[in-house]
């Protein structure tokens, strides 16, 4: 019989996705082809889209530059905590999110239960922002606000949305050396919780 050629895997982000302050490794869009794999799946390696900073805007630009080559089997989408961070508006996010996430559907060849968006995690609980006398309940309360927008967006679209901000705030402790970005740990927390929509969205036979 021939070879089961691999699923092709696009994961779009910002810090979270390319796992900042974490070996390549250890960044949980790699974390999870290997769990795939280790169930059976034939997948390529994920091509990243991301950089650390990245707001919704940017990531648009960054896809534009990196043009890349549909269809992909299955594409992850995580964005927005820099848009939070620099104070920008929940109606402008909910603009950029929703055209990024047509986007991600496009680039599954318009199927987009292969396509599972992850939460942003609620940086107001590290140390990082202690440090800074940052107002966690504030930090929290608009996180909230843009993930009830993607989820929402997500819901609409059709594809699969995995909340892992509790993951964050339940293990403030579990972030790496600069205080701020998660720790490997906590990336397989997440893992974890975003694998079974994966295996959803990939079909019964993954």
């Amino acid at each position: 019989m021939p070879a089961t050629p691999p699923l092709h895997y696009l994961a779009l982000g910002d810090s979270y996705t390319i796992g900042e302050a974490v070996a390549a490794d250890q960044r949980w869009p790699a974390v999870l082809v290997q769990q795939l794999r280790q169930a059976g799946v034939v997948i390529d390696d994920p091509h990243i889209i991301a950089v650390t900073g990245w707001t919704t805007d940017e990531l648009a630009r960054g896809m534009d530059a990196a043009s890349p080559i549909p269809p992909y089997d299955l594409v992850t989408l995580q964005i927005g905590v820099n848009d939070q961070y620099r104070g920008r508006p929940a109606d402008e996010y909910r603009s950029q999110f929703a055209s990024l996430l047509a986007r991600a559907v496009a680039l599954t060849g318009n199927r987009p239960t292969r396509v599972v968006v992850a939460s942003i995690p609620d940086w107001g609980v590290t140390r990082f922002a202690h440090e800074q006398g940052r107002d966690r309940a504030v930090i929290a309360s608009e996180l909230d606000v843009y993930n009830a927008i993607a989820r929402g967006e997500t819901s609409r679209a059709g594809a699969h949305f995995v909340d892992i901000t509790g993951i964050s705030r339940e293990h403030p402790g579990l972030v790496a050396d600069d205080g701020l970005h998660p720790s490997a740990a906590q990336y397989r927390l997440w893992v974890d919780r975003i694998a079974p929509a994966v295996r959803a969205a990939l079909g019964p036979s993954r």
